[in-house]
């Protein structure tokens, strides 16, 4: 998309641009069905005046305003070509990076078209990829690091982005199986009186990761996958004593490890493998008096070479818009009120 002179000249103090899209794009893909995209930019820039001619997009307002919307629709663009359509989610998630990029909280050496075309694995219809500046550099850094921990809130994406970077480095034949662990702690519930064999009890605690693999996977094939070994879902507790080869290994729910169970997992590690450790240190579900082992790594290992702390935030929430305002909301409560989690940290420490 270009910027091209016009005749028209904006009022004092004012800017004005003019982008011509090309004729093989369809307006609707630009603007979106009912113009819904349109909208989305709109209210985003209130004070900026859009109007659509034809194929022809000018806006109008304060210089800034004007250059973000330019270089919107210049990313817009570039993701078109791919092939890939955008969506109201999409462009909300590029102008929230051009901004941060304008106002210095980002270093802007990726632009959104670079992280929304950026392809993980393709599945069952659709395509996996980061839907955030932080979810990309989330991936790139598995790609980069032997152990990589994916620390934020609940709908990041932390897990099911690491899972479909190891069913990617299994299908690519860069490891030879994958598995999947998760300590067995009630999240507030109390579970074991349930009456069932072993395997029936921790079955729910695990449950996560199935659902997972059945997105990314023929859900026929997982059976066979399974028995054979070239996957693996069991608890913590089945790492003890094992060295861990050739496979690409996730501990999900890393907050409700002890430091003796994280120190445990991370000496698994064996010759050609990688692991991803994801967590949320905000919901530790621990027994009293037991510290979490991700809290404490964060301490011991940040700065250890091939070892990479990937931090997400509500601003990477790719569920329900609700949930990103929820964990502001809590942070926030918490922030005035000295409490985590909307508990007082006196209690809370106890957990820790």
């Amino acid at each position: 998309m270009t910027q091209t002179p016009t005749g028209h000249s904006p009022a004092q103090g004012q800017a004005r641009a003019q982008f011509t899209v090309p004729a093989q794009h369809p307006m609707v893909s630009v603007l979106g069905s009912g113009d819904s995209l349109l909208r989305v930019i709109e209210k985003a820039f209130p004070a900026a005046d859009i109007h659509v001619r034809g194929n022809e997009i000018s806006a109008t307002g304060a210089a800034a305003d004007v250059a973000l919307v330019q270089r919107l629709f210049d990313e817009m663009m570039l993701v078109l070509r791919t092939g890939q359509p955008m969506t109201e989610d999409a462009v909300e998630r590029s102008i929230a990076m051009l901004r941060a990029t304008e106002n210095g909280t980002s270093d802007g050496q990726e632009t959104p078209a670079e992280v929304l075309t950026q392809n993980i694995l393709s599945s069952r219809g659709r395509t996996i990829r980061p839907k955030t500046l932080n979810q990309k550099r989330y991936v790139d850094a598995i790609d980069k690091h032997t152990i990589v921990f994916g620390i934020g809130p609940a709908g990041t994406g932390k897990t099911y982005l690491a899972m479909a970077k190891a069913v990617q480095a299994l299908q690519s034949k860069q490891v030879n199986r994958i598995i999947l662990t998760r300590p067995a702690v009630e999240a507030g519930e109390r579970l074991g009186f349930l009456p069932g064999t072993l395997y029936e009890k921790i079955d729910p605690y695990l449950r996560p990761l199935y659902d997972a693999l059945h997105d990314m996977l023929d859900p026929d094939s997982i059976p066979k996958l399974m028995a054979s070994g070239v996957i693996e879902v069991a608890p913590l507790a089945y790492m003890r004593g094992r060295t861990l080869n050739d496979a690409f290994i996730i501990l999900d729910e890393a907050q409700n490890t002890s430091p003796e169970q994280m120190k445990m997992f991370l000496t698994r590690l064996g010759f050609d493998s990688k692991i991803v450790i994801t967590g949320d240190v905000t919901q530790v579900d621990l027994p009293n008096g037991t510290k979490s082992g991700l809290r404490q790594v964060q301490d011991i290992l940040e700065g250890v070479e091939d070892v990479h702390f990937s931090r997400l935030s509500s601003q990477d929430v790719v569920r329900h818009k609700l949930v990103g305002r929820i964990v502001d909301a809590y942070e926030k409560y918490d922030t005035e009120n000295g409490t985590e989690n909307g508990t007082h940290k006196g209690a809370r420490d106890k957990r820790k």
